[in-house]
């Protein structure tokens, strides 16, 4: 099935919060993630990814660090910080209300 860019957009921030709530993560580990937990049906890109965390870490919900790999890389990992959480249970509050609010209207339009 075939997810449409707005409801991937509209979803990403609190998904990369939740995300980042399991543990500190870098670009691409949160790419599989994502398409992992999706069963291969959202595919984020790094053109997508990349300015929500920028924007993410400007509002200062996450932080960055420099860490080096097993393999001796450097990456860039991503960490929650307090007000991201706060953030991030606000989304989950707003996210549930407009589940139950689609889920009432198409059980109310099936009766």
């Amino acid at each position: 099935m075939h997810i449409s860019k707005d409801l991937i957009a509209a979803s990403a921030t609190p998904l990369l919060l939740a995300i980042l709530k399991e543990q500190d993560s870098y670009g691409y580990e949160i790419i599989k993630k994502v398409k992992k937990l999706s069963n291969n049906e959202m595919v984020w890109t790094e053109g997508m990814l990349y300015p929500v965390l920028h924007r993410l870490e400007d509002q200062q919900l996450i932080e960055s660090y420099l860490k080096i790999s097993d393999k001796g890389r450097k990456r860039k990992y991503y960490h929650i910080k307090k007000a991201g959480l706060e953030e991030l249970n606000k989304q989950i509050k707003q996210w549930n209300i407009v589940h139950a609010i689609i889920n009432d209207t198409l059980n109310n339009k099936q009766k």
